[in-house]
């Protein structure tokens, strides 16, 4: 007898060189814009990082089927192909990220303006450009081949892929973030959309969504009875009134309020050789966030009556009302979540201008771009002219807010000496931006003046940011929960015409330091046009004859005992010596008037 010996088969190894050609194509449809994004400096890492995650999904039918790989590959290719010359196509054109910004934007463009946008930025460059990002799709496409796993190992790997691609990422925000089913869910396809298509299928959602919101925000402020006894002292003459909000500027990182660092030169230039410019040395905002604030500034709304947005007519609804033309230009990002109130603003509007489509706010997206619509508002032949421009300030990421020739400030003079490296390092990013924030408000106003025009402009910030200004120097960004005086105090500069200050003469620098909340804007702008109507109230506007002090509430109006007065918190040491400075400048009794 022979013994027999049985030799077990080779195991049979996983095929890591397809494995990673299979992940290659299907990445190479998220993957090339997301790389042009991040390298050109316009996003930062998460979008590149979240279209690599996601494109692992699509290894799941192909790891199940493996023997159907090269045509299933092949129709996913060909769907992820052709949802991706969308947002490569918008990034070769605007350099920006496609989003449901855009799909808005798109639906609110007639089709001839539509054929204008393609005739005129479409090229051939970057037809060539779309034809070799094709053919380089079939190269990998070829590269594909089967990679086949044991049965008993198929379905685990495909069930830990969507796992970690989509079970987990909404457990996190569930559990860790403690946000509710709803939240968790959008902040997880907010992850998706990076990768296509996912881009356009959640981004088409939220623009419903946000659509369908701002329609009833429509609807509800269209049916507002218009203001009663409207009257208009400033007779027949053609005028432009013109108001500038800023986002994220705190006064106190200005060189024209006092701060040493040399960020406004050209606001600084302005003041001094233009007797036209009212630098207002002390106003605060009554919230540290946009659309609470835009929900004060923009209405009749207050910390004690936060609700007059949706109950009265609002600024737009007024000046239309008086006879004005209305014009909206935002360089802030239109339809999100947060800024759809700000859309329906907007909305109002007889001539809105959108600007930034950018997806997230950590995008290059700097505000110059305001300055050729606000041009061609100035030339409309309306007679009356209301234009609001709306900019992205000084919002963070502060490095993504102004162009590298800005990179003024790059060392530590002038930094609080306990900061590290890094937050030093936020700190010159954010006063970088405080500069080139200089340049497009300066550059307003010149335009502006430049246009002989009758009337005025104003310009303040939404908000402030601190930005390590206070106490210890270890605070960045704003907390409504606890307040300091650099998320709060904001620029408020006015600029009037010789023909509008002739017809209405007023001894601006005797009020500049006048104590003052944002929330009651609306009275002063309406003082300033020269319109009186059954809700106006002299009182709260800080160039009337009757202006009243009050106190200056912030906070949070929806919450028990939320409120508190500005002037209660407490002031470093720096800010004492700058008060005492201006005050000193005042004529007596200017605060009391």
């Amino acid at each position: 007898m022979s013994d027999t010996t049985t030799t077990p088969s080779p195991r049979k190894r996983v095929d890591w060189a397809g494995l990673g050609w299979l992940l290659l194509f299907f990445w190479y449809f998220s993957g090339v814009t997301q790389a042009l994004l991040l390298f050109s400096g316009t996003t930062g890492f998460a979008g590149f990082r979240d279209a690599l995650f996601l494109s692992s999904l699509w290894l799941a039918p192909v790891l199940l089927l493996p023997r159907f790989t090269r045509a299933t590959s092949a129709v996913i290719g060909l769907v992820l192909w052709g949802a991706s010359l969308v947002g490569l196509s918008y990034f070769g054109i605007y350099r920006q990220e496609f989003s449901q910004s855009v799909i808005f934007v798109m639906f609110e463009s007639n089709t001839a303006e539509a054929g204008e946008y393609f005739s005129q930025y479409f090229s051939l460059w970057l037809g060539l450009a779309l034809l070799l990002y094709s053919l380089v799709a079939v190269v990998l496409w070829k590269r594909v081949r089967p990679v086949t796993l044991p049965m008993r190992s198929r379905i685990p790997v495909v069930v830990l892929l969507l796992l970690a691609n989509l079970v987990y990422p909404f457990y996190k925000q569930m559990v860790t973030q403690e946000r509710n089913f709803l939240d968790a869910a959008e902040k997880v396809q907010q992850r998706m959309e990076p990768a296509v298509p996912w881009q356009l299928l959640v981004g088409y959602r939220q623009y419903r969504q946000q659509l369908n919101n701002m329609q009833q925000l429509l609807a509800q402020n269209a049916a507002l009875p218009p203001l009663q006894n409207l009257r208009n002292s400033s007779g027949d003459t053609p005028r432009t009134l013109v108001l500038v909000l800023g986002e994220s500027t705190t006064r106190e990182h200005m060189h024209l309020y006092g701060y040493p660092r040399d960020t406004t030169p050209n606001l600084d230039a302005l003041a001094a050789s233009d007797k036209g410019l009212t630098v207002f040395q002390n106003v605060v905002s009554p919230r540290p966030y946009t659309i609470e604030v835009m929900q004060q500034i923009l209405t009749f709304g207050d910390e004690q009556h936060p609700d007059r947005f949706l109950t009265d007519p609002s600024l737009i609804n007024l000046m239309k009302q008086a006879g004005y033309k209305t014009f909206w230009i935002t360089n802030q990002q239109t339809m999100t979540k947060r800024n759809t109130m700000l859309t329906t603003f907007s909305q109002q509007t007889d001539a809105p201008v959108y600007l930034n489509n950018q997806r997230n706010q950590n995008a290059s997206q700097y505000d110059e771009v305001v300055l050729d619509p606000f041009q061609k508002a100035l030339q409309d032949p309306a007679p009356n002219k209301f234009i609001i421009i709306h900019l992205l300030g000084t919002h963070m990421d502060y490095r993504y807010r102004y162009p590298k020739t800005y990179q003024h400030f790059t060392d530590r003079q002038g930094v609080p000496a306990k900061l590290t490296q890094s937050q030093a390092e936020t700190y010159n990013f954010y006063d970088n931006a405080v500069r080139y924030n200089d340049h497009v408000v300066a550059s307003l106003i010149k335009r502006y003046s430049a246009s002989t025009p009758n009337g005025f402009l104003l310009y303040l910030s939404d908000h402030g940011e601190d930005v390590y200004s206070s106490g210890d120097h270890d605070r960045l960004g704003r907390n409504e929960g606890a307040p300091t005086r650099p998320m709060y105090t904001i620029p408020f500069l006015l600029w009037t015409s010789p023909s509008w200050q002739a017809a209405h003469p007023r001894d601006l620098q005797a009020m500049a330091n006048r104590p003052y909340s944002s929330s009651h804007l609306i009275h002063t702008l309406s003082d300033l046009a020269g319109l009186s109507y059954d809700h106006f109230e002299p009182a709260k506007s800080i160039v009337n004859s009757q202006f009243v002090v009050a106190p200056r509430w912030i906070g949070d109006p929806y919450r028990n005992n939320g409120l508190r007065e500005f002037d209660k918190l407490p002031q470093d040491k720096a800010a004492r010596v700058q008060e005492t400075a201006s005050s000193a400048k005042a004529q007596p009794g200017n605060n009391l008037n």
